[in-house]
């Protein structure tokens, strides 16, 4: 009787937790936590409820909880590193989540494409961490290992082509853009991207091309439409360069 309450206890405070109700999910959590139970992802709910407090050490020792009982919870590993990214700790964020991973290749014999696709989130979520915080080369460090790992290596790559342009490298940015398109000629939103890399660099007639690449595939595009808009009323002005 006290396993199924325990089970029922913790299934509402998950549904509290998805729901964004914290402050009850955290009362429900705090109740598991003087039962018998051995479960990570109490920890992991309650380091995330800590974390949106603000309360950055409760939260580590909650996320860390979680690692000791599942050292491959990659939510509780994901969860620790961008605390410790937030607190300037750096190296020992990225070194958390790069042990969670190493294990759980380890525990696996066999390429699971769900358990990849996972993986690959959590390195494009850190990626996003270290994009927010001008790191660029570490954010296209997680994003070419989530490129390995993930079916989506079209839009992921159109998310590296963003992290080149902002490292200062548009050409290699326009480069594995043009690549894309000669491999995924329907990819729409890689042509468009392409376009505006292409016109901020100057480079308007090649920019051009693809949006009106993209109009031939799709006439009512707004973005391609709209770029081309631009363009015309440049060139009606005698703009320089056009």
């Amino acid at each position: 009787m006290m396993e199924y309450s325990t089970e029922a206890l913790f299934q509402e405070a998950k549904q509290n937790f998805i729901d964004g109700n914290y402050k009850m999910a955290e009362t429900m959590l705090a109740q598991l936590l003087t039962k018998p139970q051995r479960n990570p992802e109490v920890h992991q709910m309650l380091g995330t409820i800590y974390y949106d407090q603000g309360k950055f050490n409760k939260a580590i020792k909650s996320f860390q909880r979680a690692l000791e009982l599942d050292p491959t919870y990659t939510d509780a590993s994901v969860g620790l590193s961008i605390i410790l990214n937030d607190i300037g700790r750096y190296d020992e964020g990225k070194k958390v989540f790069n042990d969670a991973k190493k294990l759980l290749e380890l525990r696996s014999n066999r390429p699971d494409p769900y358990i990849d696709e996972k993986i690959a989130n959590k390195h494009e979520e850190l990626a996003d961490l270290y994009s927010q915080y001008k790191k660029y080369p570490e954010a296209l460090e997680q994003l070419l290992k989530a490129q390995k790992l993930s079916s989506r290596r079209a839009e992921i790559t159109m998310r590296m082509a963003e992290v080149y342009v902002n490292m200062g490298t548009p050409d290699r940015a326009i480069k594995d853009l043009k690549n894309l398109v000669i491999e995924y000629p329907q990819f729409i939103p890689a042509k468009n991207k392409l376009g505006v890399i292409l016109y901020n660099e100057g480079r308007t007639r090649e920019a051009a091309d693809q949006w009106e690449s993209v109009l031939m595939r799709d006439p009512q595009n707004p973005e391609a439409n709209r770029y081309l808009k631009q363009i015309g009323a440049l060139r009606n002005s005698s703009h320089p360069n056009l």
